[in-house]
C-alpha cells in the first residue's frame, strides 16, 4: 500500500483547454477533526487503513494543505434546474483534486465538498454541512453495495466552523471519490454559449478515458450517446427497484457515465408510496419517485439537443428510442426476481403489478414486504407478511395466486427463498436512520456513521446482532423533511 503523500496522480482534465475549469485553491476549515474513515474506499486508491494515522491526513481532506501532486480546480458547467435552464452553474462548494491511478489502471477523480468559494459559487459560502456530508456519505455506500453504480467517499472531516443555512451548523468537508465528475451539463453548457469545438474536445475527452471501446468508431458519437442512453436507463430502473428517490434529478447531477450522482434531499422509500417527494422544496412533485424514469428521459433529451452538432437528429432520435425498452426490460426482470419468479408465464406482469397496488392500498413497507415474501412456504397457508396489510383478505387472494405461480413452475421454497433475499435487502438506509447518526455527530459522538456504514456494507445478509435496524421506522421518523440545503 502507498504512503498518503504518494498518490499517482494524473491529472488528466486539468490538461484540457482552460475554459473548462478554473484553478482554486481549497479554504482550509478551522480546527478540522475526523469524523468517519472508509478503508474499503482507501484501498481503491492503494492506500492502507494505516494512512489515518499520518498526521496530515486531517489536513489533506479538509482544504488545509494540498496533496502532493493533486492540482485543484472547480469545474464550469450548467443545467437544467426543475426544467429550467440555468447558465450561472459550476463547482460552488467543491474541488476536483485531482485523478489517482491505482495499480490496476483504475482511474479515480477525488473531490472535495466543502472546500470553500470558488467563482461559481454565486451568492453562497462554499461549504457543506455535516449534515450533508454524513447523508452523502452513508448513502453512496448504501447505494454501491446495493449494486447501484455510485459515487463513494473516502472520509468526513468536520469542524466548529458556523455556517448559515435553516439555522447556524457546523462546516465540514467530504472527500468524495467517482470515475469522472463530468456532467451532462458541462455539455450543455458548451452548446448552449455555442463552444462547438471545445465541445467536440470534451466529448471525445469523455470518450477516450470512460468509453475507450468506441474511442476508433467513425461514428463515436452517435455510439457514445446511445450508451448513455443505455447507462441512465438501467440507473432508473435500479433506482426504481431498490426504492431509491433522489430529489434533485437536474441535468447538472447527471453523472455522463451513469452512477448516482449528487446526493442531496434523497430518500428510500419506507411505506410504498409511488408519489413519494423527498425534496421538501420540490413543491409540484416534479422529482417524485414515480416520475423518476420520465425525468431520466426529459434529461437525456436535453443531453441529445446539447449534441445535436456532433450527431445526427435522426441518430439521436434512434438512440432516445431505446430508452424505454432498455428500462421496462431491466426493471421487468428486476421486479421478477424480487418475486422469485423463474421463467416468464401469462399473468406475471398482473401478479406483480397487484402486489405493488396492495402495498400502496395498505400503506405497507416496501423493502420490508418484498424481503418477508421470500418466507412464504407453499405448504403452509398463512404468511407473517399477512399482518402487515390492513385488508388481509386482498392479501389472502394475492397470495393465492402468488402459490399458484410458484407451483407452475415447481418452486423450491429453499431455493427461491436463497434467490430471493440476494435481491431483496434486508437493511437500507432508512431517513430516521441516518438522523439519529446526525445527531449524535452533532453532539460529538460518530460512532453510528461507522455502525451504519459497516451495516450497509453487508445489506442482504441476515446479521441477528443488528435486526432493530430493520424494523419499521418509528412514528417520529415517518415524515422527515430533507432539503437541498448543504
Amino acid at each position: 500500500m502507498l504512503p498518503l503523500d504518494a498518490l499517482n496522480f494524473d491529472n488528466t482534465f486539468s490538461r484540457l483547454p482552460a475554459g473548462l475549469f478554473t484553478r482554486v485553491p481549497p479554504t482550509g476549515l478551522h480546527k478540522p477533526r475526523l469524523v468517519a474513515f472508509n478503508a474499503e474506499v482507501a484501498a481503491l486508491l492503494d492506500l492502507g487503513p494505516e494512512c489515518v494515522r499520518n498526521p496530515d491526513f486531517v489536513a489533506y481532506f479538509s482544504g488545509q494543505k494540498l496533496l502532493p501532486g493533486s492540482d485543484p480546480l472547480a469545474m464550469k458547467y450548467t443545467g437544467h434546474q426543475f426544467g429550467v435552464y440555468n447558465p450561472d452553474l459550476g463547482d460552488g462548494r467543491g474541488l476536483l483534486l485531482g485523478e489517482v491511478v491505482n495499480r490496476r489502471g483504475e482511474a479515480w477523480d477525488l473531490h472535495l465538498k466543502g472546500a470553500g468559494k470558488t467563482p461559481y459559487s454565486r451568492f453562497g459560502d462554499g461549504r457543506a454541512v455535516l449534515r450533508s456530508c454524513i447523508r452523502e456519505y452513508l448513502g453512496s455506500e448504501a447505494m454501491h453495495h446495493l449494486g447501484i453504480p455510485s459515487t463513494r467517499a473516502l472520509c468526513i472531516v468536520g469542524s466548529d466552523e458556523p455556517v448559515q443555512r435553516e439555522k447556524t451548523e457546523a462546516a465540514a468537508t467530504l472527500l468524495r471519490v467517482a470515475d469522472t465528475h463530468i456532467r451532462f451539463g458541462h455539455l450543455e453548457w458548451l452548446h448552449h454559449s455555442g463552444q462547438p469545438e471545445l465541445l467536440r474536445t470534451l466529448v471525445d475527452y469523455i470518450i477516450q478515458h470512460h468509453f475507450p471501446e468506441l474511442d476508433d468508431k467513425a461514428d463515436r458519437h452517435a455510439q457514445f450517446f446511445r450508451e448513455v442512453v443505455r447507462r441512465t436507463a438501467r440507473l432508473m430502473a435500479l433506482w426504481q427497484l431498490a426504492g431509491f428517490a433522489h430529489g434533485v434529478m437536474n441535468t447538472d447531477n447527471f453523472s455522463i457515465t451513469g452512477a448516482t450522482f449528487d446526493y442531496g434531499p434523497f430518500g428510500f422509500l419506507d411505506a410504498y408510496e409511488p408519489g413519494f417527494i423527498c425534496n421538501h422544496s420540490d413543491y409540484h412533485g416534479r422529482y417524485a419517485w414515480n416520475q423518476q424514469p420520465s425525468v431520466g428521459l426529459w434529461n437525456l433529451n436535453a443531453l441529445a439537443y446539447a449534441l445535436s452538432g456532433l450527431v445526427g437528429k435522426d441518430e439521436l432520435i434512434d438512440a432516445l428510442q431505446t430508452y424505454e425498452p432498455e428500462l421496462l426490460e431491466a426493471y421487468s426482470r428486476g421486479l421478477h426476481d424480487k418475486l422469485g419468479l423463474q421463467g416468464e408465464q401469462a399473468g406475471d406482469r398482473e401478479l406483480v403489478v397487484d402486489f405493488l397496488d396492495l402495498l400502496a392500498r395498505n400503506g405497507a413497507d416496501y423493502t420490508r414486504s418484498f424481503r418477508r415474501l421470500s418466507s412464504v412456504r407453499q405448504d403452509v397457508t398463512l404468511s407473517p407478511l399477512r399482518d402487515d396489510f390492513v385488508d388481509r383478505e386482498a392479501f389472502d387472494a394475492w397470495l393465492d395466486r402468488y402459490r399458484a405461480r410458484l407451483a407452475v413452475e415447481g418452486s423450491n421454497d429453499d431455493e427461491r427463498a436463497r434467490r430471493m433475499n440476494a435481491v431483496n435487502p434486508k437493511y437500507i438506509l432508512r431517513n430516521y436512520l441516518a438522523q439519529v447518526a446526525i445527531d449524535k455527530a452533532e453532539s460529538g459522538d460518530y460512532s453510528e456513521i461507522e455502525r451504519l456504514r459497516s451495516l450497509l456494507s453487508n445489506p442482504f445478509a441476515e446479521q441477528p446482532e443488528n435486526e432493530h435496524y430493520a424494523a419499521l421506522p418509528p412514528e417520529w421518523g415517518k415524515h422527515l423533511e430533507i432539503s437541498c440545503s448543504s
